[in-house]
């Protein structure tokens, strides 16, 4: 019971206002204590003293933490405008106090004795009122199979990196299942409507049903536990856009029927629009609304996406403004305090659409102040620099970073360390905060640890080269020469991307289909990555005790891998371009037969990139042996597939151990195989058949029943050192 209770307290101390009762505040801060106590123990949370009190924010909604105390025999004061501004002065305190770090990957938390004394009082106030985080896609990429624990730890992560606005989503098809029913719906319609739980964001935003569903009853009843047991009672979203097509019950309803999305046809897409002059409109919009906030409590924030990717059936401005307006009065008409969050992606995402006189009309259809805009890729496509700031309604400067929850070491620190300021300082600007909005999480920390920091910091971060050397020293818990210079050398080539033409969604070919028409190109020197590689091999001896270490070995190993595998496609491609079978069969039968085999072997000695662990996730969410299958066959055409004709294929491909083996290794055989025979028989590669004969596989391996390991097998770092010794002198002599 105690961590329930805990549980609940910490989700009222995320979202705390600037408002609120003296109860509240000692509530925010008993969520505090007991968020010290789960991080570092009883015996070293005593050491700190923890209070809230709305009185210490200079202006009002804008965070606040001071830090005192510590030394021999005295307590850390924290002091804290609200629950989070309090947690977050923790977070700095054990960061830059105490060289702690806290991660996805494994945090380290090695503290110092006696704990350090803060020399000078210090009050830190976050320069906006926001710290937003998630994006509609990371409750499917990352969060889907997720239960209370990882939930748990999350929450934890969000407060101590100051997040005080984020999605809550889980349980969302339950109630829209209640109001469905109560129009007249069967449960057999119902069922046919909502897609299968890996799917569920796309659904939400209207851009797919059907597909790979449905959700059992045992799903609906643990996501309404979820979202009830945790504290993301407090942003209800709502979607009050789309309807199941209502020709059944509302056979005289005003209905347009979209287009297509995502190469889906319209058995799995083309949702209907219901007409926002339509009389029902307001009715499922409130009903929903109404449901909602009755079974969760509001805090009067509400997201809600229209015409996400999904071009609107006119481009009268008048048209879109109605439709905007209805939206927001669905909102109001149940709660008069709404506030409308919006991901600003679809102006982004069809630009040639949304001209001025368009995004005019919706950020106008709305009371200035109501509609809070995510500026969703700010890094590099900036909104609102093209709309004047968002024509005067308040924006969050985002960070995307990552598309699909890929693999693969990437970032634009630069962009990203420089753009909150820029956008404070334009002309105009109505920011109120920063946010991180990746598709999905668990990979590149280095990226959010930097964006979480923004979040608090007034001006950017004066040296990147120094900052991310102090973060390689607070991650594996001591100062290592060699494994900075390696951070240096990634910060300057993997994390130094300044061109538009790549994003975070990762192109190498060892995660896609196999053609001769690939690009390998890249915006940096490969050099830095596999020299980072060889200083992170060279520092193993003293950091391997590290998990985080481990966790970067890993990843580095794997990029260096995808860099070699570009290489070995590139010589194999020449060599069949040139009809050389010698050298084909030797760079191909490399990249196929012994490089990506050992890239498996080096992945599953370590569980955080292990297939095994992902499937695990999926079948323990079930509640019997069908359910569990069917939720893993979920998961696998997520990673794969993407639907049932390879819709979006890979596009949230990932390098986990099993994956590499079973999927993407007997692909890139069959490709070999096929340029062999090609070459042999002087007859052209037929790319078409290689297509169907590869979806074969793919298919098979989304069907197949095979378990995977959840464990991990195997010593990392002499798997890395093998594969660096075997491959590294190749790289160094221009020999591959």
């Amino acid at each position: 019971m105690e961590a329930v209770a805990v549980a609940a307290a910490l989700g009222f101390l995320l979202l705390a206002g600037a408002g609120g009762s003296a109860g509240d505040e000692v509530r925010e801060a008993a969520a505090v204590r007991a968020l010290l106590t789960r991080l570092l123990g009883p015996g070293p949370a005593a050491a700190f003293s923890v209070s809230v009190e709305r009185a210490l924010a200079a202006e009002s909604g804008l965070d606040t933490y001071r830090l005192s105390g510590g030394g021999a025999g005295a307590r850390v004061q924290l002091l804290g405008s609200t629950g989070v501004a309090a947690a977050a002065g923790l977070h700095r305190y054990l960061r830059d106090f105490c060289g702690c770090h806290v991660a996805w990957s494994g945090s380290q938390l090695r503290l110092p004795q006696p704990l350090p004394a803060v020399p000078e009082v210090l009050t830190e106030a976050t320069p906006n009122r926001y710290r937003y985080y998630q994006n509609v896609c990371t409750h499917s990429y990352s969060f889907v199979w997720w239960d209370w624990a990882r939930w748990d730890r999350e929450i934890d992560w969000m407060a101590l990196n100051g997040i005080n606005l984020a999605l809550a989503w889980n349980g969302q098809e339950a109630i829209w299942q209640r109001v469905y029913l109560a129009l007249g719906m069967t449960q057999s319609e119902i069922d046919e409507y909502f897609t299968g739980p890996a799917f569920l964001a796309w659904g939400r935003m209207g851009n797919l049903h059907t597909w790979d569903g449905p959700l059992t009853r045992s799903w609906h009843l643990k996501q309404l536990y979820l979202q009830v047991k945790g504290w993301e009672r407090e942003r209800p979203p709502i979607n009050v856009c789309t309807v199941i097509p209502p020709t059944r019950v509302f056979p005289q309803v005003n209905v347009t029927q979209l287009g297509s999305w995502g190469h889906f046809n319209c058995s799995y897409s083309c949702s209907f629009l219901l007409a926002p002059e339509d009389p029902l409109f307001p009715v499922v919009g409130s009903l929903f609304l109404r449901e909602l906030t009755k079974e969760f409590g509001t805090d009067h924030i509400y997201g809600a996406d229209t015409f996400n990717e999904m071009q609107p059936p006119s481009s009268e401005p008048a048209y879109l403004a109605a439709a905007t307006a209805a939206v927001y009065q669905a909102m109001t008409a149940v709660d008069p305090d709404a506030v409308w969050l919006l991901q600003g992606w679809l102006f982004h995402h069809q630009r040639t659409f949304w001209g001025p006189a368009q995004v005019g009309a919706v950020l106008g259809a709305v009371p200035r102040g109501r509609l809070l805009v995510l500026d969703l890729f700010a890094e590099s496509q900036p909104m609102y620099i093209r709309t004047a700031s968002f024509q005067g309604q308040p924006f969050i400067w985002c960070m995307l970073h990552n598309f699909g929850g890929n693999h693969g070491l990437f970032g634009a620190l630069e962009a990203v360390n420089r753009g909150p300021a820029a956008a404070r300082l334009f002309p105009n600007s109505t920011m109120v905060g920063t946010g991180m909005t990746p598709e999905g999480i668990g990979q590149n920390e280095v990226v959010y640890a930097l964006m979480a920091e923004l979040g608090w910091r007034k001006d950017p971060v004066a040296d990147l080269e120094a900052w991310v050397t102090s973060f390689a020293a607070r991650r594996y818990g001591v100062s290592h020469k060699d494994a900075e210079t390696a951070w240096k050398l990634l910060l300057r080539s993997v994390y130094n991307c300044s061109a538009e033409a790549y994003s975070g969604h990762n192109q190498s070919p060892l995660v896609k289909r196999p053609s001769l028409q690939m690009g390998t190109t890249v915006w940096y020197n490969r050099s830095d990555v596999f020299e980072a590689w060889w200083l992170l091999l060279t520092a193993a001896p003293a950091l391997a005790s590290s998990p985080a270490f481990l966790y970067d070995l890993v990843d580095v190993t794997r990029q260096a891998a995808q860099e070699l595998i570009s290489l070995y496609y590139e010589e194999a491609r020449t060599a069949y371009l040139n009809k050389e079978l010698v050298p084909l069969l030797r760079a191909g039968g490399i990249l196929a037969y012994e490089l990506l085999p050992a890239l498996d072997k080096v992945l599953a000695s370590d569980s955080r990139f292990l297939l095994g662990s992902w499937l695990k996730q999926a079948r323990e969410m079930a509640v019997s042996e069908a359910e569990a299958h069917f939720y893993e066959q979920n998961s696998r055409y997520q990673l794969t597939l993407w639907g049932p004709e390879g819709n979006i294929l890979d596009y949230a491909n990932k390098q986990l151990a099993g994956l590499v083996a079973d999927y993407y290794t007997p692909r890139w055989q069959l490709f070999v195989e096929m340029l062999v025979q090609s070459l042999a028989q002087g007859v052209p590669f037929q790319q078409q058949q290689f297509d169907k004969n590869a979806f074969e596989l793919e298919e098979s391996f989304v069907l197949s029943t095979r378990r995977y390991p959840s464990q991990p097998q195997g010593d990392t770092v002499d798997l890395a050192k093998k594969f660096f010794l075997k491959y590294y002198p190749r790289w160094v002599a221009g020999s591959l």
